[in-house]
């Protein structure tokens, strides 16, 4: 991440202007604090540009995911139109055979049947439709319908909404972790002003300011989660 690039370099240079500048007032241990702010100001950086790379790496692979699921669920969903298309076509062709008298045909368009529409052909006509008027209009209206390609379409229609879920989600995640970089330049910018004042209380002041920002920032680190 650039952010902590830029965060780590600064954080050297704060160090040399340290060592050029000297301690104001002498104050070796204040001095201290500072360099050891600035050491784990360093590493805490690194690691969170790391796992916001890594977690919008993340998001971007279950963002193409979900794409492509849906374009899968999209194909079996036109499928599934194409198969009640003909299931519709061959029981109008069945019909028309059966009520002309032409058994024969009627059995081809019987035989033409899929395989999940002659079930319900077959519950259908235990219905005796032809002469029971409260039958069911037709097979795609019994319960014993059914259609693999649309349940297939529906199933992978909800994973591709939990995995854009799980995309955002990730992305959240890394954008945690950004906010967390943004903190720890804070910090760095603190650790920089502090070693401009010459008054101890006011440098004082700023480190303790400084180091509860770091003491925030590693605690978002450690309950953030890890990619």
């Amino acid at each position: 991440m650039p952010e902590s690039a830029s965060n780590v370099e600064l954080a050297h240079r704060v160090h040399e202007s340290g060592h050029h500048h000297g301690a104001p007032n002498g104050s070796a241990w204040l001095g201290i604090a500072e360099a050891v702010l600035l050491a784990v100001v360093a590493v805490a950086t690194a690691w969170s540009g790391f796992q916001a790379s890594k977690w919008d790496a993340v998001s971007a692979k279950e963002y193409a995911l979900a794409t492509s699921t849906t374009a899968l669920a999209q194909e079996r969903a036109t499928l599934a139109g194409q198969d009640r298309l003909y299931d519709t076509v061959t029981f109008n062709g069945w019909v028309a055979a059966k009520t002309a008298g032409r058994e024969k045909l009627a059995a081809f368009y019987e035989r033409r049947f899929r395989p999940e529409y002659a079930v319900a052909f077959q519950a259908w006509m235990r219905q005796n439709p032809l002469t029971n008027a409260s039958a069911p209009a037709g097979p795609i209206f019994m319960a014993e319908y059914a259609n693999a390609n649309a349940k297939a379409s529906a199933k992978l229609s909800q994973d591709a909404v939990g995995i854009f879920n799980r995309g955002v989600s990730t992305r959240e995640t890394g954008d945690s972790y950004v906010e967390v970089t943004v903190f720890l330049a804070t910090v760095l910018f603190l650790t920089a002003l502090s070693q401009r004042f010459e008054v101890m209380g006011a440098r004082i002041a700023v480190v303790v300011v400084a180091f509860v920002l770091l003491v925030v920032s590693t605690y978002w680190i450690v309950v953030l989660p890890r990619a």
